[in-house]
């Protein structure tokens, strides 16, 4: 059987240039989340660990559209949740969430979290997505379900109990609230998400119409492994940014 190279996420020598290529994929995911009809209000937020400042993640400015976000528009956060890069305020949700996430797993280089339709429906259920597609497979094994919602999150106690549920998977369905995921690249998790989201659409769709029939563990297991990686979410991210850079190029600026 021939073997099939694919691309792999680039490797920085200079730390200023993988800030700059965190923040222009970052502000290229906000502007699909926004294509995507993912963004709900002020709710929904995307983070990226700063390659230098390891403690520090990029994350949106509270309030700012997902579809108009630009590299410029990105706010640095530290630890203790001060902003100290930009002049917008920081949503406190995503700082109880994301900051725990950040510290508790020190592989993940970005997560993503929005309240979109999907998301939301299925997170009312209680339930695990099932391995119906391949698609899905992605998430089998590989995603967990957090039950204890307490209304918005605004303290890191909840972020912590958030990052313990989703413990070293790729996913985390926040019952009654929406979808979370996480990867070792601001494309990975994004991709994970956008994912997430449509198996969760398809997996609504197949019970409202039937019984539908799951692929078995073995065979789901291994497709889990075939389309589950953190670099295959890396390149499934790449047609849809460069669609988005031609498209609206202003949101490199």
């Amino acid at each position: 059987m021939p073997k099939f190279d694919r691309p792999q996420p680039p490797v920085f020598e200079r730390v200023e240039d993988e800030r700059l290529y965190r923040k222009q994929h970052l502000a290229a995911a906000f502007r699909l989340f926004g294509r995507f009809g993912f963004s709900e209000g002020t709710a929904g937020h995307i983070t990226a660990r700063d390659p230098e400042f390891t403690d520090h993640f990029w994350v949106n400015p509270l309030g700012k559209y997902f579809g108009h976000i630009r590299v410029s528009d990105l706010i640095l956060v530290d630890s203790h949740g001060e902003v100290v890069k930009g002049n917008a305020p920081v949503n406190r949700a995503a700082f109880a969430i994301h900051s725990q996430i950040h510290e508790a797993r020190p592989d993940i280089v970005a997560a993503a979290h929005a309240h979109s339709l999907y998301g939301k429906s299925w997170s009312s259920l209680g339930r695990l997505l099932d391995p119906l597609t391949q698609d899905a497979c992605i998430f089998y094994q590989d995603h967990a379900l957090f039950d204890d919602y307490k209304g918005v999150v605004l303290d890191t106690s909840e972020g912590k109990r958030i990052a313990e549920a989703l413990g070293d998977k790729k996913a985390v369905i926040l019952k009654n609230h929406g979808f979370l995921t996480a990867g070792s690249t601001v494309d990975a998790a994004a991709w994970w998400y956008i994912s997430f989201e449509r198996s969760s659409q398809a997996q609504l769709l197949a019970e409202a119409a039937g019984k539908p029939v799951p692929i078995d563990h073995e065979i789901a297991t291994l497709t889990h492994s075939q389309v589950g990686t953190d670099s295959g979410g890396w390149f499934s991210f790449q047609p849809l940014y460069e669609r988005i850079i031609e498209e609206e190029p202003d949101l490199l600026n």
